[in-house]
């Protein structure tokens, strides 16, 4: 079976929340700390195309980094790469991934799509 990766923060209520549902329902799973092993543009570009999403779309518009320095400005798809590559922070979690498909597990269900 693919290897599920979670792209967790573990200071992060949903992303701990992710985790445990991936606990409970007893699947072999990795954990990427994105904080400490940030995304190279490369994988958040795979990331992207199996969460089937634009780099706008996994923004989290409600830390400061965003509100102070991203928010009503117009960016294209790869200067948010960029962007998000350089303050991981801003990328929504968690993300949950499998070989073809990734989702935003908000709630924690999604990743059903995924078992």
């Amino acid at each position: 079976m693919n290897m599920i990766t979670i792209y967790h923060n573990p200071r992060c209520k949903k992303s701990r929340a992710g985790l445990q549902y991936l606990e409970e329902k007893g699947v072999d799973f990795n954990i990427r700390k994105y904080l400490q092993q940030p995304l190279s543009k490369a994988e958040l570009k795979d990331l992207l195309m199996k969460l089937d999403k634009k780099p706008s779309d996994i923004v989290r518009t409600q830390e400061d980094i965003y509100k102070k320095q991203f928010k009503g400005k117009n960016f294209t798809d790869d200067e948010w790469i960029e962007i998000i590559v350089e303050n991981p922070k801003l990328l929504q979690r968690p993300i949950v991934e499998k070989e073809y498909k990734a989702v935003l597990a908000q709630p924690p269900e999604n990743i059903d799509e995924l078992l």
